[in-house]
């Protein structure tokens, strides 16, 4: 039986360290994959004269799984951002932010364990109508919405909440205000909510959610919601439980799939083997539970809260002084 490959995309900054830590870990844990190592962003750039080039996508879609690192897009005029551009490429439609709460990292909360899942090429995302009027004073942008991709991306979480034992599905919205978007975002949850009776639906206006995540995180299970309000509430849950370092990410298609650290590159830190690699170890954990590799995934997760929680091997985000190599270290010696 040939070994499964998985394309690697280092990415820039702190990437092509928080990624070396992450292998380290998953070969420690007995993973045999293949890897494909594969450039993107201003190290792309720099290599190749593009952001994402044409090898870079063939090895994503010839191997459908690819664990990346962040990536930097320049500021300017006529840069897209890269990772819009690869989930629009694969049409990687479900972003999925798992946060949970690790004893010993600096947060308010304890027992903090909620999934957003976010639609991922839709919405504002879209890219469709920007445009600015030619006296520079007025400014538009168009966000659309279908049926198809609403239903998806509701179906995707009421299915994710039952594979993972959950109780509750969130339908996050903007129906009373934005009533032709959210509004048929919110028609078709309804209607998707009918169909797993065995679910609890909620559905909550989206500035009430911001609200009731900060007061009354251990209400949510699953949430559900549009491209913008995704991208904003998935960083407040980031924020619940101690940052952005302690928060993976996942996009998910019917093709391919991509696991990312989703904190920036922290070019400011690159090479000074300070930075905390947690996200992009969970990251390859949610890669692990994607192939149906649970006893791995789970070990891994188990190595790093234990791991957190000792204190001693710590990076400094965390409160402690260990450098990349050092907490790396110590997750591989509790494998």
């Amino acid at each position: 039986m040939s070994k499964t490959r998985i394309t690697v995309i280092p990415g820039d900054g702190i990437g092509p360290s928080i990624i070396d830590s992450a292998i380290q870990i998953l070969r420690k844990a007995g993973c045999d994959f293949d890897y494909d190592y594969a450039d993107a962003g201003l190290t792309a750039l720099e290599k190749h004269g593009e952001l994402l080039p044409q090898a870079t996508l063939d090895l994503i879609d010839q191997n459908k799984v690819t664990l990346k690192g962040p990536l930097t897009t320049p500021v300017g005029g006529g840069f897209t951002s890269i990772n819009v551009s690869l989930r629009k490429k694969f049409n990687l439609y479900a972003n999925v932010r798992p946060v949970i709460s690790f004893k010993g990292t600096k947060s308010r909360y304890e027992n903090i364990d909620i999934i957003t899942v976010r639609e991922n090429t839709e919405g504002m995302y879209s890219g469709a109508g920007q445009r600015r009027s030619e006296d520079n004073n007025s400014a538009e942008a168009m966000s659309i919405v279908t049926r198809e991709g609403a239903e998806r991306i509701v179906e995707f979480a009421f299915d994710l909440a039952k594979k993972e034992g959950r109780q509750k599905v969130t339908v996050v919205h903007k129906a009373n205000i934005l009533k032709s978007t959210s509004g048929l975002f919110l028609e078709v949850a309804r209607q998707v909510a009918a169909r797993h009776p065995e679910i609890q639906c909620e559905e909550m206006i989206v500035d009430a959610a911001c609200m009731n995540l900060v007061m009354y995180p251990e209400r949510f299970d699953v949430i559900v919601t549009t491209n913008l309000f995704g991208d904003i509430l998935s960083d407040l849950c980031a924020g619940l439980v101690g940052g952005l370092g302690m928060a993976p990410g996942a996009n998910i298609g019917s093709g391919a799939a991509i696991f990312e650290a989703v904190h920036g590159s922290a070019p400011d830190i690159a090479g000074k083997n300070i930075a905390n690699p947690t996200s992009v170890i969970l990251a390859s954990v949610q890669m692990l539970e994607y192939l149906g590799m649970q006893d791995k995934a789970e070990r891994i997760l188990s190595a790093v809260r234990d791991t957190i929680e000792a204190g001693q091997n710590v990076t400094r985000d965390l409160g402690g002084t260990a450098s990349t190599d050092e907490f790396t270290q110590a997750v591989m010696a509790r494998l």
